[in-house]
């Protein structure tokens, strides 16, 4: 199978090397608006490199689109109406009027449409989900320190996002109501955001982001009627905690290493292959972006009112 990379930029480059190491594929071309970057990525792989993305369309079956957000619905359209398949990066569109129209494209075109939401791939996370039947309460952390890549949107769409899809897929129920504050600090968009989400069949779920920490934080709690769980989604540190008969048990596993991006990859792959739907489909990511915009309009109400 053909794929190419569009966007040869920090996650490009991670995309373009999980896909070449996949059983099965060829890496036929890496698209870039900067010659000297997709030149490197190309050179890498041993691969041609381009400028226009236009110039790839008919030259594979599969593309990864890791440009910068707002483009996603330009270059997305473009490789699903040429009947490519697509694994774009997180989120998937900056709107989800776009959101709707990616994957509506992409059922016309019977094409596989997959969204980067690669903290599902997790081993960590696989492991809580597994032994979580219906939970009624999730706590996520999120914090990173200031970085220029990915402020080109707020902290909501970069950051929390990833717990937003998190939660969703856990709670496995449409969001009845929505809370948030946030603040600016190094940009003049949201840069703190915390949120509180109900669910129809109660589930709650408290979450808070932060770009402007001085440590990476990447943590999940969840919990059921008997049983308490909880992750490091950095360093794969999980334990359990529950209750039978009264008697209280701890159980502390570890699932350092592995390779959620890699495995992110091999999904869409066999997705493609087996014509089967994403894993993290359109509609996953349509509802992830759908909750976020919630979210960052909430917080910007706010700050308007307090200003």
């Amino acid at each position: 199978m053909k794929a190419v990379v569009i966007g040869a930029g920090h996650m490009g480059r991670y995309h373009a090397d999980k896909l070449a190491a996949c059983q099965g594929v060829e890496l036929a071309g890496v698209v870039d608006a900067d010659p000297a970057r997709a030149a490197a990525l190309a050179g890498k792989h041993g691969c041609p490199f381009y400028t226009e993305y236009e110039d790839i369309l008919d030259k594979a079956a599969a593309a990864v689109i890791a440009v910068p957000t707002d483009r996603h619905h330009e270059v997305g359209m473009a490789c699903l109406e040429r009947g490519m398949h697509v694994l774009v990066e997180k989120p998937i569109a900056t709107t989800v009027e776009q959101a709707d129209e990616l994957t509506a494209l992409a059922e016309r075109r019977r094409v596989v449409l997959q969204v980067g939401h690669v903290e599902r791939y997790s081993k960590a996370f696989g492991a809580l989900a597994a032994r979580m039947d219906r939970a009624v309460f999730v706590e996520a952390e999120r914090l990173s320190g200031f970085k220029q890549r990915g402020a080109e949107v707020d902290v909501v769409l970069d950051l929390m996002i990833h717990d937003l899809d998190l939660v969703v897929a856990l709670a496995r129920s449409e969001v009845k109501r929505v809370s948030a504050s946030g603040f600016r600090v190094l940009t003049r968009d949201i840069d703190i955001a915390t949120a509180y989400i109900e669910f129809a069949n109660g589930c709650v779920a408290n979450l808070s982001a932060s770009r402007v920490s001085q440590s990476a934080v990447r943590k999940l709690r969840m919990f059921q009627s008997g049983v308490y769980l909880s992750a490091d989604l950095q360093s794969g540190a999980v334990r359990f905690v529950t209750q039978n008969a009264g008697e209280v048990q701890q159980a502390e596993e570890n699932y350092a290493g592995g390779d959620a991006l890699a495995v992110q990859a091999a999904s869409f792959i066999d997705a493609v292959s087996r014509k089967t739907r994403a894993a993290v489909s359109g509609e996953d990511g349509r509802r992830a972006l759908k909750l976020a915009l919630d979210v960052a309009r909430l917080v910007r109400e706010r700050l308007r009112k307090f200003k």
